[in-house]
């Protein structure tokens, strides 16, 4: 047999378990119907008694057991059906064939043994009320009704006893269904929403990532190679001032130059993450003083990271002279080669193309003083190739002292990565060091 689950109809604190109970609200209602239910039968059983011509405390005995039985409705509810069915020829029980067939709608049984046990009781009751009502009719001289009305008044009782305690009893199942599968929809789209929640902080700390990552390489590749430059020209300085008065002002002159350029490229980047701290400030000064969550801030982030790649005032290829010419002035001798006809290119990637000779050169600076090194640009059909070569470093060149966190090649090979590009690195044969990268022209691939 199978439980109604009529005790998880309506919430409430629960408790521990009493039987097939679980809450004492359900034990307190049980029992309470079964003891009405035992004290209409007993009432019953009196009447059943003198007309089978049993002792009187045989039937009430009787109809005490028999009622008690709506007790077990929620374990066994076909067992009360069936007792209350067993019962309608001593017309005993009409609460407990009210209440069994109530439960037994409700509960997960079948429909089908359901539908044969409703019957069961609907024809039943049409049996015993027809052969009651025939009897006083046929007692009564004085009432003589039509053919029509034993009949009548016979389906009128049995549908009435049957039909709306099976019909509620459904509607309550069908509600508790109901209610079961949105609480299960609900409790799904919790762990949905905690899951979204999840992924979305997981992006926003990636974006965090991102970006700081960003600027980091930002500000790696605009503060190392002017600052390079800069104490190359400050070392070539000491050494000649005392020797070269006129020298020694070009040098100085070209180190205040790159100064400038280093802080003006630095106020642009500066510029750029202002703006994106600008987007975010309303929502962080929210009403109430509340903080901006998380996600919004690695989405502001984002939003500078795309604003600063796709700058209009970032370096151009057209500027790779420029740049070469600076290494030139602090005595390092390049060459630079330029095959194929020079076209414009996607900001990102000029500024990337751009960003992997200057880093190249600063390692140049950095580990190959006196070197001499090779800068070949070619621009193809698709794609733009760059590479910069050094020879080995001249032992009579004195060394600069600059620093190295590592962090060049690193940068140099996370942007080309990150615009499709191939890069490659190492040394060469002839002791001297190569980078080399390819980067796919974006601005003439399809749907761009």
């Amino acid at each position: 047999m199978t439980a109604t689950g009529a005790d998880q109809e309506a919430a409430g604190s629960t408790t521990r378990g009493y039987w097939w109970w679980g809450r004492r609200r359900s034990v307190a209602l049980d029992v309470g119907l079964a003891l009405v239910s035992a004290l209409e039968c007993g009432l019953e059983g009196v009447e059943f008694a003198g007309n089978t011509g049993l002792p009187v405390p045989v039937g009430v005995v009787f109809g005490l057991l028999a009622g008690s039985v709506l007790v077990v409705r929620r374990r066994w509810p076909i067992v009360v059906v069936l007792v209350s069915i067993a019962m309608t020829p001593a017309e005993m029980g009409f609460l407990m064939a009210l209440v069994g067939l109530y439960t037994l709608a409700a509960s997960e049984v079948p429909r089908r043994i359901t539908v044969v046990l409703a019957g069961m009781a609907l024809v039943g009751t049409f049996i015993v009320t027809y052969v009651r009502l025939r009897q006083t009719v046929a007692e009564d001289a004085d009432f003589g009704p039509g053919d029509w009305y034993v009949p009548l008044v016979s389906v009128f009782m049995a549908v009435g006893l049957t039909a709306p305690a099976v019909l509620f009893g459904l509607y309550i199942g069908a509600r508790r269904r109901l209610m079961e599968s949105l609480r299960e929809r609900a409790d799904s789209l919790e762990r949905e929403l905690s899951l979204l929640a999840d992924r979305a902080e997981e992006r926003a700390e990636w974006a965090r990532t991102e970006e700081r990552t960003r600027i980091a390489r930002e500000m790696h590749d605009v503060v190392a190679h002017r600052v390079s430059l800069m104490v190359v020209h400050a070392a070539a300085l000491q050494a000649v001032a005392p020797k070269d008065p006129a020298k020694a002002v070009r040098n100085a002159a070209l180190v205040g130059e790159m100064g400038r350029q280093a802080l003006t490229e630095l106020r642009e980047m500066l510029g750029v993450l202002r703006s994106g701290d600008a987007l975010v400030a309303p929502a962080a000064a929210g009403e109430g003083g509340r903080t901006v969550p998380l996600a919004a801030v690695g989405q502001a982030a984002a939003a500078a990271a795309a604003a600063a790649a796709a700058s209009e005032d970032g370096p151009r290829l057209s500027e790779l002279e420029a740049l070469v010419a600076q290494s030139r002035q602090a005595g390092m001798v390049v060459e630079l080669s330029v095959d194929g006809e020079l076209r414009p290119y996607a900001p990102e990637v000029e500024q990337t193309a751009f960003r992997v000779v200057q880093e190249a050169l600063t390692n140049v600076h950095k580990h190959a003083a006196g070197a001499k090194a090779w800068v070949r640009l070619a621009h193809r059909g698709a794609e733009v190739a760059m590479q910069v070569e050094n020879g080995p470093s001249d032992a009579a060149v004195a060394d600069a002292g600059l620093p190295s966190g590592g962090n060049g090649l690193v940068g140099m090979r996370e942007r080309v990565l990150a615009l499709g590009g191939v890069f490659v690195s190492g040394p060469t044969d002839a002791g001297g060091f190569r980078v080399s990268a390819v980067l796919p022209d974006t601005s003439a691939s399809p749907g761009a």
